[in-house]
């Protein structure tokens, strides 16, 4: 398999794939193989779901000092979001000019770019947010 391809089938960071607990129905990203809530009873009762790809903002900081690999991106957005389906997800909001990104504003999710890794050319993609 080829490493673009690998990337490329891992559910939760292109597709947003969760898991719901048949137990308790609780929801949770990333995907769990057992239900934190419901533990043992859960085995054998977790499925696969997709979620929406929309979300409000609960809370969100502006980034001047990038980690290692990051320089060029800042200052870039942060921000805690939860999910139409529950699970709060961290994310990178982007695309929204300087605006101040403030709680309860409402985000849907975006495929970007990522990154690249070094001199072999192999883009990452993923999941970032951007104001609905």
């Amino acid at each position: 398999m080829t490493v673009p391809r690998f990337w490329r089938e891992i559910p939760q960071r292109y597709n947003l794939q969760a898991s719901k607990c048949g137990a308790c129905d609780a929801i949770h990203y990333p995907p769990r193989t057992v239900c934190p809530e419901c533990r043992r009873a859960s085995i054998g009762n977790l499925e696969e779901v997709k979620l929406s790809g929309r979300g409000t903002v609960l809370e969100s900081t502006r980034v001047h000092k990038a980690a290692p690999g990051y320089e060029a991106q800042v200052p870039y957005t942060l921000a805690l979001i939860q999910t139409e389906e529950g699970p709060v997800i961290t994310g990178q909001v982007v695309d929204h000019d300087g605006r101040a990104v403030s709680a309860g504003d409402d985000v849907r999710a975006v495929f970007r770019r990522l990154g690249e890794d070094g001199d072999a050319g192999v883009i990452y993609y993923g999941t970032k947010w951007v104001l609905a």
